[in-house]
């Protein structure tokens, strides 16, 4: 989750200092040199006097030596800009300490002790939004990874484990709400202060600590358990806001019943709070019993939230939740084994929401954003294996890579083993690591032994990084089809020579006249080449491979037009059904792009594409959730993933080319397709949400053949809409479009919105983000916009992340949209690095574009590492991403 900045040495010798750290040249944190910390801290007790200027904060530690570890005669406390104002060492002031950079070293010759601190902090100038922040007047904190150094001098590491009670005072006015991890224990006023005390029985790390303070109120409910517990619940927002968090209070509850009955994981506290807070650089946060959220993973009506937004908020409930178990009872014991963590409980959150929801249609979502940010980040400069071997700023590794990929490699185990063998070895991996700091080998090694898996090579997967290509070739001789695997992974930054790692592929052999096969079978690659053989088929199958995509592998195989057609008509995998429909338009976008196709050609393929189209229009065994992916066209970031090197521009243009061709030939069925969506009642059911996902795709493609017709359809559905899903949909079309519509809409959108912060947030995505030729010119209005500021991570991303997504306009040939980005990053590092950091990947990728445009996006990433003053977070992205990492 949410990170600050590199700790002194976390994972290694906990004696090495950072005291004259270069900024451009951070130490290199390795795995290898891990040390467990001399020292047990088994308590902690924290009292806090707040204030948004001025918060005191004593912090008590009692501490033992550790027989697990070397002996040392002193302790290191990390802090990070924070200063001592009193220590003392079992009850006497103590001068045997010292600061060594931003930690505190005290010598301490005995095997136990108890060390108290006072500091004093300023939340209102932390514009980090890193250990304890202010945030529209209210306090909160974010400690993940290394937040909590910013609040008190502690051994900031996932590996020290503490119980910890706590005490918060401050004004009743200012602060009413008092919340802390754990269960309250006890409540009191004094004058104009009140004061309220927690403790959390459960051993946890500190960038589990949590803590926050403000005017709130609850909507309230509560659960009992399996075991009969009655868990009390609340989700905590500002008072206008409460309205709109019944559909987060129910997505909790699902969630609770899901994880005991899909992984028999019981909640183990009296109490579990939701806070949704409007400053925040990540989503949420899984602090245990105290979960904080941005509030556009909380607040959700159909007035302001779109259907997507309404999974969004259950899914990062349950992915929070999750980690109850899966992150918290179980923690880790580097940051090296973040994707313990979080590659298994993004994993529990996706067949949550698959639960929830469509199965297909979430694996389909899923595998989209895998694609269309993973791959290129496995295929770049930032490449590395879900568990890296060394870091200098551990919140570059808060990445797809670990989160989704982490995921896929879980899934794969998950696969072999099959639902049931799989929840053996994860019940035996939660009995055998319950209230520890656990590693990636620890999680194996369980589904391993209650799995009775043998996966010694399956472990590559963990220290390899790179996407996989399976050539796949069917051959066919008599009565036997002949199906030949190979495999190779990649070359990436430090690792030139891969291993092969076991590959599970799901697979089915179609008989052409029938259209159906003979059962799904499972076959796993574990060598650079394997065959296998399928007898009793008089002619040729057609082969659909990587059903439900069981492997995160990219499949290159020589098949026909013919096939692809086929599958994309009558495969029974609604995966593989689109991902041959996705086969069949990139495979004639990179050829079109390229130049490798004729005027002929280009029309027969299209041709071939609306026969496809049309028969998933027609066909009345399908939902709409899924006829809308089945419907969409594969994005310009993964037509670029498919060459070695890209052109944006011309891949931007023959897409609307192709899009314009499909809404011209099927322009009879998409109108029928939208009359009959068009005044759908509203509900949040699967038939009303498929409607309104089917309705806005078919304005789209509409837009790109009739504009003039577009713009009629879509301004009157944004007048009719009740619900957001419509409305935005509608203005998404009209804003690509030159038009009066357009400017009325938008403006009519800011008005009626304009005191709903979320919203706003939408109204600037969906112009940064549009196809309109005048995008740039939008941008730097935008950016001048009195809404805008650089304070608020939403609204940041709001508007540069949708325009660094937007084809055409970030990628402009004159190379003012990689100046805008680079702009943006040297302004907003100072402010909030973290943030800023994130915005250097689309940068990154210029050994992938064509060499024009590839110069200007380096040019662009050398004038960011000329800066003199880079925060540690951009400048090793910066340096990666031009290969001096």
């Amino acid at each position: 989750m949410d990170i600050a900045r590199t700790p002194s040495n976390p994972d290694g010798n906990p004696e090495m200092a950072d005291a004259a750290v270069d900024p451009k040249n951070p130490p290199e944190i390795r795995r290898e040199d891990y040390r467990p910390f001399p020292w047990i801290v088994s308590e902690t007790r924290l009292d806090f006097e707040l204030g948004i200027d001025c918060t005191r904060v004593r912090s008590t530690l009692t501490i033992s030596r550790n027989a697990k570890a070397d002996r040392s005669a002193t302790i290191r406390l990390n802090g990070d800009g924070i200063e001592a104002t009193s220590v003392t060492v079992d009850g006497e002031p103590t001068q045997s300490w010292v600061m060594d950079g931003d930690d505190l070293v005290l010598t301490l010759p005995g095997d136990a002790h108890e060390i108290r601190i006072e500091t004093e902090i300023d939340p209102s100038a932390n514009s980090q939004l890193m250990g304890l922040y202010a945030s529209n007047g209210m306090l909160c904190t974010q400690c993940e990874a290394e937040g909590f150094r910013r609040i008190t001098f502690f051994p900031d590491r996932p590996d020290v484990l503490s119980t910890y009670s706590v005490r918060m005072s401050g004004s009743k006015d200012r602060f009413p709400v008092l919340l802390c991890n754990g269960n309250r224990v006890a409540t009191g006023e004094e004058g104009d202060t009140h004061w309220a005390e927690w403790h959390d029985p459960w051993p946890k790390p500190s960038y589990l600590f949590a803590l926050v303070a403000g005017d709130l109120v609850a909507r309230s409910d509560s659960f009992t358990t399996m075991g009969g517990r009655e868990v009390e619940l609340n989700v905590w927002v500002r008072e206008g806001d409460l309205d709109r968090t019944e559909h987060a209070m129910e997505s909790l509850k699902r969630s609770m019943k899901w994880d005991e009955e899909v992984f028999g994981r019981e909640y183990d506290l009296d109490l579990f709070n939701i806070v949704a807070v409007s400053d925040f650089n990540m989503g949420a946060m899984e602090n245990k019993g105290l979960n904080i959220f941005n509030t556009k993973y909380v607040l959700a009506d159909p007035e302001t939230a779109t259907d997507g937004d309404y999974d969004g908020v259950e899914g990062v409930i349950g992915h929070e939740y999750f980690h109850n178990w899966s992150g918290n009872r179980i923690t880790c014991r580097d940051w090296f084994q973040l994707s313990l963590k979080e590659g298994f409980t993004v994993l529990r959150d996706q067949l949550f929401s698959a639960d929830m929801g469509s199965e297909p249609v979430k694996r389909i979502e899923d595998v989209r954003i895998l694609r269309g940010v993973q791959f290129p980040e496995d295929s770049g400069p930032l490449a590395h294996p879900i568990r890296p071997d060394s870091y200098r700023e551990i919140s570059n590794f808060y990445t797809a890579t670990v989160y989704n990929k982490g995921a896929e490699v879980i899934r794969m185990m998950r696969t072999m083993a099959g639902e049931e063998r799989f929840r053996k070895g994860t019940d035996l991996y939660f009995d055998r690591h319950d209230g520890a700091a656990a590693t990636c080998e620890d999680f194996v090694s369980s589904i391993e032994d209650g799995a009775a898996l043998d996966l010694t090579r399956f472990r590559r997967w963990y220290s390899q990084a790179g996407t996989p290509r399976v050539g796949v070739t069917l051959e066919h001789d008599g009565e036997t089809a002949r199906l030949t695997l190979t495999q190779t992974v990649p070359a990436t930054p430090g690792q030139s020579e891969k291993q092969p790692m076991p590959i599970p592929l799901k697979l089915a052999l179609f008989d052409r006249a029938s259209g159906t096969h003979r059962g799904e079978e499972l076959v796993i690659l574990n060598e650079d080449r394997a065959e296998v053989t399928f007898d009793g088929f008089t002619e040729k199958p057609i082969l659909s491979i990587n059903r439900t995509f069981s492997a995160p592998v990219t499949i290159e195989r020589d098949v026909s037009r013919e096939e692809l057609v086929f599958l994309a008509e009558k495969d029974d995998d609604p995966f593989a059904r689109y991902e041959a429909m996705q086969e069949l338009m990139t495979g004639h976008l990179v050829a079109d792009v390229t130049d490798d196709v004729d005027d002929d050609e280009r029309e027969a393929v299209c041709e071939d594409i609306a026969r496809a189209m049309r028969s998933v229009l027609e066909d009345d065994q399908l939902d709409d959730l899924m006829r809308g992916e089945l419907l969409m066209m594969p994005g310009a970031t993964y037509v670029a993933e498919q060459m070695l090197v890209a052109d944006p521009g011309r891949i931007h243009a023959r897409r609307e080319t192709l899009k314009t061709a499909l809404g011209t030939r099927l322009a009879g069925s998409l109108q029928e397709l939208y009359a009959r969506t068009e005044n759908m009642p509203f509900s949040l059911d699967a038939g009303a949400k498929g409607a309104r996902k089917v309705k806005t795709l078919a304005l789209a493609y509409i837009a790109a053949s009739d504009p003039a017709k577009a713009v009629e359809l879509a301004a009157r559905q944004y007048d009719r809409a009740d619900n957001m899903t419509d409305r935005q949909g509608a203005l998404m079309v009209l804003a690509g479009l030159d038009s009066a519509e357009r400017t009325g809409k938008l403006l009519d959108f800011y008005n009626r919105y304009q005191n709903n912060a979320l919203v706003i947030d939408k109204w600037f995505a969906i112009q940064a983000g549009s196809l309109h030729p005048r995008a740039i010119e939008h941008v730097k209005a935008l950016r001048d916009h009195p809404d805008f500021t650089l304070k608020n991570p939403n609204r940041v991303r709001s508007l540069y992340m949708a325009f660094a997504a937007n084809p055409a306009a970030f990628h402009a040939e004159d190379g003012e949209g990689y100046a805008m980005i680079a702009d943006l990053i040297l302004e907003l590092d100072p402010i909030n690095a973290q943030t800023a950091a994130r915005f250097v990947p689309p940068l990154g990728r210029w050994r992938r574009i064509e060499e024009k445009r590839a110069k200007l996006m380096r040019e662009a990433l050398e004038r960011i590492a000329a800066a003199p003053k880079l925060s540690r977070d951009t400048f090793e992205q910066v340096a990666r991403s031009l290969g001096r990492g």
